[in-house]
């Protein structure tokens, strides 16, 4: 059995390690990624103290994470399908040309 620190630890070095993508990247697609690998260190802490107290709530919080990633991975591909086709280029710097 993994300790419950060593779980707390490595989902926190995801988080911060998505965190950095979200921010320093300009590209939409690492940045949607980054996401994700926030949304996973969650999920990984959600599982780690499910299991730390025995309690199946942890369980049920990742599922419905998942249908939240699943619904914003197809959100984010229609926006960047769009901008790629008004722009050619899915840099992030372009999304504020899409209100117009």
């Amino acid at each position: 059995m993994i300790p419950l620190a060593h779980l707390v630890f490595f989902a926190s070095v995801l988080f911060v390690l998505g965190a950095l993508a979200v921010v320093l990247r300009r590209n939409v697609i690492v940045v949607l990624m980054g996401i994700e690998l926030m949304l996973n260190a969650v999920n990984l802490s959600f599982i780690g103290f499910s299991r730390y107290f025995a309690d199946q709530a942890g369980h049920v919080f990742v599922l419905m994470v998942f249908v939240v990633a699943a619904v914003e991975v197809g959100v984010g591909i229609a926006i960047i399908v769009s901008l790629f086709k008004l722009r050619h280029t899915v840099s992030i710097d372009q999304f504020d040309q899409l209100r117009n």
